[in-house]
């Protein structure tokens, strides 16, 4: 029978180190990585409605980029800042899933 050492990990609450193990569920958990601002994804499932842009538009911070319905509520998705629309990677009446790419944008200069 073959039995690993376990790796102890340290870890800080209020300025106090202890030492820990990990679990397996922990150490196979899905990476996070911080998104791109110019990737705009769903954060929930649902089913594209509208879309109101069209690749190369500028489009200001606050106007609308599409609608996806989730749960049978609209969900009006806003252009975060002034950018172009890149790519628009869906269609309406496509379901997506949560964190699809849905519309990739792209700096401006000059506006």
């Amino acid at each position: 029978m073959h039995t690993e050492k376990p790796e102890y990990v340290d870890f800080a609450v209020t300025a106090r180190k202890y030492k820990t193990l990990l679990t397996k569920k922990y150490m196979n958990r899905k990476q996070w990585s911080n998104p791109s601002p110019y990737y705009i994804q769903s954060i929930i499932p649902g089913t594209i409605l509208n879309i109101f842009v069209k690749e190369g538009d500028v489009v200001k911070e606050g106007d609308p980029l599409l609608i996806l319905e989730a749960m049978k509520m609209q969900n009006r998705i806003e252009m975060p800042f002034t950018a172009r629309i890149k790519k628009i990677n869906v269609i309406v009446g496509v379901r997506v899933p949560k964190e699809s790419l849905m519309i990739e944008l792209e700096p401006i200069d000059n506006y």
